[in-house]
Formats: C-alpha cells, sequence, structure tokens
C-alpha cells in the first residue's frame, strides 16, 4: 500500500537538507580521524595520541548530533532546535518494546557470550564495579548522542520517500560506512575488530530501530536508550554470536512488524514538530 504525499510543516527540514547532514557528518568524521591515519606521527606530536578519551574522538563521534543541530538551526533557527529537542521528551512506548530494550538486547550479549564459552557479565577490573559504573554513564555521552542525526534527521527524512524497512536498511549502511576509517585507527577499540561483521551489525540495528521508532512517534529517547543499551560495559564480549543472534532477531521482529515497515502509512516523518503538536491546547 503506498501512502499519500507527506505534508510538511514550513518550520520542519526540507528532504533536501539530508544531503548537507550525511556531508558534514562525513566531513567531521573522516577528517578528523584522516588526520590520525595520513599523519599520525605529525597529529600525535600537536594533538597527542588518539583514544576513546581524546577530544577528537568525542567530536568525531558527535558529529552526527553536530550535524543535525547545524542543519536544523539553518532551516528552523532557535525554535526549531527547540522544538528538535522536545522529541527528548516524547516518552511514551508500549511496554514491548521497553522490555525489548531492556531485557531482550542485554539477553542477546549474555546467550552470544555462553554460546562461545564466555562469561554471563563482562568481568570486572580489580577496582571493583565503580569504574564500570562510571564507564556506563560517560557511554551515555557518546553513542547515543549519535541519535540526534541518525533517528533525529536522517529517519524522518528518508520515510517521507521510502518504507521505514528501506530507511533503516539505508541509515545502517550508512552507519556502518561511517566507522569505517576508525578500523584504521590505532588506539581505538575498532582497531581490534573485523568490519564486515560490524557493518552487518549496523544495518541489523538500524533495521530493530526503527519500528520502536515510529511506534514511539519519533522520540530522541528511546533510540538513545537502545544504543545505550549496545555498548553498555557490564555485557560480556559476545562477537560474533551477538551478531548472528540479532540477524535472526531482525527477521522476527521484521516480519512481526510487517505491515508497518513495508508501508510510509503511520512512518515518522517530522524532524522538526509543528508548533500545534508542541502548543497546549487552548481553553474551550
Amino acid at each position: 500500500m503506498k501512502a499519500g504525499p507527506v505534508l510538511i510543516s514550513r518550520h520542519d527540514l526540507p528532504s533536501s537538507s539530508l544531503l548537507p547532514f550525511i556531508g558534514l557528518t562525513f566531513l567531521i568524521t573522516w577528517g578528523l580521524v584522516g588526520i590520525y591515519i595520513l599523519w599520525p606521527e605529525a597529529a600525535t606530536a600537536r594533538f597527542g595520541a588518539i583514544s576513546g578519551s581524546h577530544p577528537f574522538f568525542f567530536l568525531a563521534t558527535w558529529s552526527p548530533a553536530i550535524a543535525a543541530f547545524v542543519v536544523v538551526f539553518f532551516h528552523s533557527g532557535t525554535a526549531g532546535v527547540r522544538a528538535f529537542l522536545s522529541r527528548l521528551f516524547l516518552w511514551k512506548c508500549s511496554a514491548g518494546w521497553v522490555a525489548f530494550i531492556l531485557i531482550c538486547i542485554p539477553l542477546v550479549f549474555v546467550a552470544g557470550s555462553l554460546i562461545k564459552g564466555g562469561p554471563v557479565l563482562a568481568p570486572l577490573p580489580p577496582e571493583g564495579v565503580t569504574p564500570v559504573v562510571a564507564v556506563l554513564f560517560m557511554m551515555l555521552f557518546l553513542g547515543p548522542i549519535e541519535e540526534f542525526g541518525w533517528r533525529g534527521v536522517a529517519q524522518p527524512l528518508l520515510q517521507r520517500h521510502m518504507a521505514p524497512i528501506w530507511a533503516g536498511l539505508l541509515i545502517g549502511a550508512t552507519w556502518g560506512l561511517w566507522h569505517l576509517p576508525a578500523f584504521a585507527l590505532a588506539g581505538t577499540v575498532f582497531a581490534d575488530w573485523n568490519f564486515l561483521p560490524f557493518f552487518v551489525g549496523n544495518v541489523v540495528l538500524a533495521v530493530l530501530v526503527t519500528p520502536i521508532f515510529n511506534r514511539a512517534r519519533g522520540s530522541l529517547l528511546w533510540p538513545m536508550l537502545f544504543h545505550w543499551q549496545l555498548i553498555n560495559p557490564f555485557w560480556p564480549d559476545a562477537q560474533p554470536w551477538d551478531t548472528i543472534i540479532l540477524v535472526g532477531v531482525a527477521a522476527i521482529v521484521v516480519w512481526w512488524n510487517r505491515d508497518t515497515m513495508f508501508t510510509r502509512k503511520g512512518a515518522v516523518t517530522e524532524a522538526v514538530p509543528a508548533e500545534r503538536a508542541l502548543a497546549p491546547k487552548a481553553a474551550e
């Protein structure tokens, strides 16, 4: 079934803003990482050795969010930025999806670890649980911030022109490709990983979060919590079984939600919510 034409609020982003969003996202990340790949000694001498706590690493990770706020501000001004941020407070989501994020995702990592003979939880350092909790909260300000871009801008704009399943696949492929230079960068976790399973995992995860995003009516809160679960330091190393299991889970999720995944009807298409959706009802 084809959905009708998408009506765009005058304050919302035009679909053409997707291109500068993608361009700026890649320019920031690939530019910063590229300095260390092309001129490692000079970059290290001038800016310090790259690591997961280096300011450049944070900037590279935040580039989808930076690009998102740039295009929102350019087209909608400060009022648009406030409306865009209001999507953080769309907390209503079905209990099933909440359980999926809070229970099913951790179980995938536990199951993958057990299959390969690993532990139920990641081993604690000698210092105990405190540093792991600290890392957990630091992670909240890394990967989840990307969702301002991927789900904040890219997903609604793409869903104006294609069914959610194709939007999720395209974002997942873009998301995976965006990470590519990090695999040539020593001093980060990516240096020890294989790119192909990671790329497949990105595509699968982008598909999985799509029905959550649409069911929560464009909420940024739930995709951020979903993303946070993926990098939770308490979950054990489950590669490659976590990716394999997630492929099966994604197939089930897509089939179960086939009525909404393969049609644009009901898909979220607003990046900047219309004023009428934010303003309180007038007294009758």
